[in-house]
């Protein structure tokens, strides 16, 4: 039976297991900001181009603009923030496995007795 986590058993596992973590709290609100911001700015632009186009009395129509605008903004900035994210998770876990992986080298080729 195959399995896709093929680490070595042994003694020395816990030193090669590596946890994937989660960004920083402060990177995941600074990406909530940004998609916030990001549809602030995307409903005041729908806005503004569809008052611009609707002669007399638009206000529904302006709505609804400033709407899919905030909404067409939003879930672009929080598509790339997400990708943004997982791409800094998967590097910081990169780095850690191959902190782990020397140290288990140095611990090899200088064992201390």
């Amino acid at each position: 039976m195959s399995s896709i986590d093929e680490r070595p058993k042994g003694e020395n596992q816990s030193q090669m297991t590596v946890e994937a973590a989660l960004p920083s709290r402060f990177a995941r609100a600074l990406a909530f900001l940004a998609i916030l911001v990001a549809g602030l700015c995307g409903g005041l632009i729908g806005y503004a181009v569809t008052d611009l186009q609707v002669s007399g009395d638009g206000g529904v129509a302006a709505g609804i603009g400033g709407v899919v605008g905030a909404l067409g903004a939003a879930t672009g900035v929080a598509v790339v923030s997400v990708l943004a994210l997982r791409a800094m998770t998967e590097w910081h876990t990169l780095e850690e496995r191959e902190r782990a992986l020397q140290r288990k080298r140095d611990t090899r080729s200088n064992p201390q007795r």
